[in-house]
């Protein structure tokens, strides 16, 4: 039987970062994956996501052309070739982290990994059963799309779906604006379907957006100037297929609609199963697994990261965890600090959020300054037609340090992790205004909030 000091089970962002950094950390390192390597982020979520967004934008950048003065007569779009660049990119990266692995000596194993005990997993392969042992273990088997209503992958989709059709549909009926649901209603409108977004809470983002806060009224005028409809405060109680491209959404208020398609994007289901977590007798918390800081279960020797163990289910955070929980098993007195863990939806404009917002920061009592900034206000924006957006930042007014930050625009996923550092590192929200940006660039924008906070801003 073959024996390593680390089994991890999943090759997704936490599963590959653990592999990687305790191979570098010295260990012997297998892993174990049942589909392909890079997992859900790499090939049916961040990636491909995103590779088709592109294509959308560069798609509406050319439609606006006439504004920067470019005639953009007979434009049309091919989606063959939108796939296919979007399948070149995944299997690129799938390819670089496979080599990554393999160049560190992690024993790469291809199937299903179950527990078998405390000290081995047994792997369900095309060709049988093999067993190793491992002297640690590390649990990061993701998570699929939830199934509110039963798909048919024709009618009625998952993201998964969403991502392989080879048509854009005239109409299409999205379950959730969430994250997911919103960055597909961006895609396909940008494409040219009537696209109608439903969520059952009373905001559109609703983890990230407060009701009625500044931002969120200005993502739903954003999202409505696209030509998306939005319905909050209400559900989906039945999903009717009417005929094939015909399918019935009832409300909870009795509204029907009628769509080509419906995309349920109404989150994630951990992938617990089948991993023979209580017959070993791991601790399970919120409907994922429990864990410490350091990422140690209750069991001495089993970790776990990513998805599984809940809360914010994000690429990074995953990563992050990987590499802690591979640290720890090394002997590192690491742990997680979640104070900072920085979300992005790639919309267009994209929203970005770190940290508390004005609202969060009240309800704990905190004394706050709000600093912000339009983008409409900003020479970069103005000169690159982008500006729809503001950032505003949330200031503990005793300590005088960022608590969060919001920002919605163009380039909001880069900017944000300037507040992830100030945040990491405490620095105070006047010294990042005082930091000269270069000029003119978008980042201005985030150094006018910070300088707004404090009473120092200029061009407001």
């Amino acid at each position: 039987m073959e024996e390593y000091e680390v089994v991890v089970i999943g090759a997704g962002p936490g599963g590959y970062a653990a592999a990687i950094r305790a191979a570098d950390l010295g260990k012997k390192v297998a892993i174990i994956e049942r589909r392909e390597i890079g997992g859900t982020c790499l090939n049916r979520g961040c990636i491909p996501t995103k590779a088709l967004l592109r294509s959308a934008e560069i798609y509406e950048m050319v439609k606006k052309g006439t504004q920067f003065g470019i005639v953009n007569e007979n434009l049309s779009y091919d989606l063959e070739s939108i796939h296919k660049r979007k399948k070149e990119v995944v299997e690129r990266l799938r390819t670089g982290i496979e080599f990554l692995l393999k160049k560190r000596g992690v024993a790469i194993k291809k199937g299903s990994g179950k527990l078998a005990d405390r000290g081995s997993v047994e792997i369900d392969t095309k060709t049988g059963k093999e067993t190793i042992r491992g002297e640690n273990l590390i649990i990061a088997t993701g998570s699929e799309p939830a199934q509110l209503f039963k798909p048919d992958g024709k009618n009625v989709l998952t993201s998964d779906h969403a991502l392989e059709l080879k048509a854009i549909p005239k109409s299409l009926v999205i379950v959730g604006a969430g994250a997911i649901g919103i960055e597909f209603a961006t895609y396909f409108s940008s494409f040219g379907a009537k696209v109608i977004v439903v969520e059952r809470l009373e905001e559109v983002l609703p983890s990230l957006c407060s009701k009625n806060s500044k931002v969120a009224v200005m993502f739903r005028r954003s999202l409505k100037r696209r030509g998306i409809e939005i319905k909050t405060g209400v559900r989906i109680e039945n999903i009717e297929i009417k005929g094939e491209g015909r399918v019935a959404s009832k409300l909870s208020n009795g509204e029907v609609l009628e769509s080509k398609k419906v995309l349920v994007s109404v989150g994630r289901r951990l992938n617990l199963t089948g991993l023979g977590l209580e017959e070993i007798g791991v601790r399970m918390k919120g409907g994922g697994i429990w864990v410490d800081k350091k990422l140690r279960t209750n069991v001495p020797n089993i970790y776990a990261i990513g998805d599984v163990i809940g809360g914010s289910l994000l690429a990074h955070k995953a990563e992050k965890e990987g590499e802690v929980a591979a640290e720890v098993i090394a002997g590192r007195n690491s742990k997680m600090d979640y104070r900072v863990m920085p979300c992005v939806v790639f919309s267009h404009p994209e929203f970005a959020s770190v940290g508390l917002s004005e609202n969060q920061a009240k309800a704990r009592g905190m004394e706050i300054a709000v600093g912000e900034f339009l983008f409409a206000g900003n020479g970069k924006a103005l000169c690159l037609g982008e500006t729809e957006g503001l950032a505003r930042v949330v200031v503990d007014t005793k300590t005088k340090e960022i608590a969060g930050a919001q920002i919605f625009g163009s380039d909001a996923s880069v900017m944000i992790s300037e507040v992830a550092v100030a945040m990491e590192n405490g620095i105070k929200v006047g010294d990042v205004g005082k930091v000269v940006h270069v000029h003119p660039t978008l980042s201005e924008v985030l150094m006018e909030a910070c300088k707004d906070a404090v009473g120092e801003g200029i061009h407001k």
